[in-house]
């Protein structure tokens, strides 16, 4: 029988949990971990983030964690450390959070692998982002039309403006893992190293 296994309703110092495969684990509501460290062993459907804040934790993937959203914690002075695909940091108006507790700031990703991350309602001078070969697009919508204007490698997109997939409001920034997207796009490395240098506006 799997095993559920719920952190909520409590505060937690110095801690480690270590969240292995073969469970299922929730995380809040009403959690707060300070100075703690969160090894996370699951793919991101096996951990649902409830609510709570986080504090001055480091948060380690030993496996790529995917497809999870951290918009409904509080996130202040973490370390993440690992590969995060598809994840969504800070806070989203948008998304149902009845706690409203989902933000971000002073986090440190310069030891992380981003691919795929959403950053939303964040200040991202804030934020330690990691370098190349990862790329991050600061503030997308306001220069989406100048990404759009020229060409890109392959058939990668940098932002999408219109459709049902258009970026939220929130968006902050993107983050993308450039071996990543040119193994999908068909394109090189070199190609897309060449294309993101063009703007001052992409951290790298």
């Amino acid at each position: 029988m799997t095993p559920n296994v719920h952190y909520d309703h409590r505060e937690l110092e110095d801690e480690r949990l270590e969240l292995s495969k073969g469970g299922i684990y929730w995380l809040g509501p009403n959690i707060t971990l300070r100075r703690c460290t969160l090894v996370i062993g699951v793919e991101g459907r096996w951990l649902t983030l409830m609510s709570g804040r986080l504090i001055d934790c480091t948060i380690e993937a030993k496996r790529e964690f995917n497809d999870a959203r951290w918009t409904t914690m509080g996130l202040k002075g973490c370390r993440f450390k690992g590969r995060f695909s598809g994840n969504e940091f800070g806070y989203r108006e948008e998304y149902q959070d009845p706690w409203k507790l989902g933000g971000m700031e002073d986090c440190d990703f310069s030891e992380a692998r981003l691919d795929l991350c959403r950053f939303h309602s964040c200040d991202m001078e804030t934020i330690h982002l990691p370098k190349w070969p990862s790329f991050t697009i600061v503030d997308p919508i306001k220069y989406g039309p100048e990404l759009l204007s020229v060409p890109w490698p392959g058939d990668f997109t940098p932002v999408i403006l219109q459709g049902p997939l258009k970026e939220l409001p929130s968006t902050s920034a993107l983050t993308f893992y450039a071996p990543a997207e040119a193994k999908r796009s068909g394109a090189t490395l070199e190609e897309f190293k060449a294309a993101v240098e063009r703007f001052d506006f992409i951290m790298r």
